[in-house]
């Protein structure tokens, strides 16, 4: 398995390109109260993601900071102890940075999505619907969430934004400390992804584990490959709820794309672990027997394995 330094690090925000990011002064590591979205921009950047960033909290982000707290052996609350607040904001960067939109984000082209499978395969490519669809995800939050930080802008080339300080999640492979090799952990009765080195948490991330109809496959699986910005092969009879109508078809790559961004695929035939057109549902939808997670976390994974990483799935 490859090693080496740790992918979390704020300071690689500035190496991301097409980025012009410039500190917002005034780190939430001061605030005495600090905000439910300080917490989940402070999760996303220390490797323990609570999804989708809203600024309102929730389900998935009291999983990660639960996880947070048992891995950094601090007190399990529901709320945010000193300790645990301490923790959060060591190193006292901001909780947001300001970013100047490029013509090239401004560019697209955006392009409305359709629902009907056989318009997707009809398409060149599924990608952003609107430039601010792009960037809540570019942010790894919600455009309802972006827009109340920036109620005022008209996102458009030129224009400042405020957007939350969070991870670089590329996609790109990185490298682990020294140690054992990794392991991925999903646990269907929690809706919960981690990344496991011995007893050490590398990554974790709320996910959807399978439905009643199709069941996530628990047992002993190892990846096959990654698949990035992948193309989807649609076959109606491997869906319950397929459209009988439909023939099989090549649906074209893109973040809307039905498996979103990367495909990690298994040994199981027919499963894998995968990215989203809608990061809201992670841990409130089903899915078709796969492991889904947003796009930014399935990007987080599938730097951290390789063809033979274990992949277990448990209750």
């Amino acid at each position: 398995m490859r090693k080496t330094r740790r992918f979390l690090m704020l300071a690689r925000l500035a190496a991301l390109p097409a980025l012009t990011l410039i500190l917002v002064a005034g780190a939430a590591g001061a605030q005495a109260k600090p905000s439910p979205a300080d917490v989940q921009i402070r999760l996303d950047r220390s490797g323990f993601s609570p999804g989708v960033i809203d600024g309102l909290g929730g389900s998935n982000t009291q999983k990660a900071l639960t996880a947070f707290q048992a891995a950094r052996g601090l007190p399990a609350t529901a709320g945010l102890e000193g300790a645990t607040w301490q923790a959060l904001a060591a190193g006292g960067e901001p909780s947001f940075v300001a970013y100047r939109i490029t013509p090239e984000d401004a560019a697209g082209p955006f392009v409305p999505i359709p629902e009907d499978m056989m318009a997707k395969a009809a398409l060149p490519a599924l990608g952003y619907t609107s430039i601010l669809e792009m960037l809540a995800e570019r942010f790894h939050a919600t455009p309802e969430f972006l827009r109340r930080l920036n109620p005022r802008a008209g996102f458009v080339a030129g224009g400042m934004i405020r957007v939350p300080a969070v991870r670089v999640a590329s996609g790109e492979p990185v490298r682990v400390p020294e140690g054992p090799q990794v392991q991925v952990v999903v646990s269907k009765g929690e809706s919960t992804l981690a990344v496991m080195q011995g007893d050490h948490v590398v990554f974790f991330a709320p996910v959807t584990a399978g439905s009643e109809h199709d069941p996530l496959p628990i047992g002993d699986w190892q990846v096959k490959g990654v698949a990035r910005n992948p193309w989807f092969n649609y076959n109606p009879d491997l869906f319950w709820d397929g459209d009988p109508e439909h023939s099989k078809a090549k649906i074209p790559p893109g973040p809307n794309n039905p498996v979103g961004a990367v495909w990690i695929d298994l040994d199981k035939e027919h499963y894998g672990i995968h990215g989203t057109p809608e990061p809201r549902m992670i841990g409130r939808s089903l899915s078709h027997g796969c492991v889904r997670l947003t796009n930014w976390d399935a990007l987080t994974l599938a730097s951290l394995v390789e063809p033979g990483t274990p992949v277990l799935f448990r209750e």
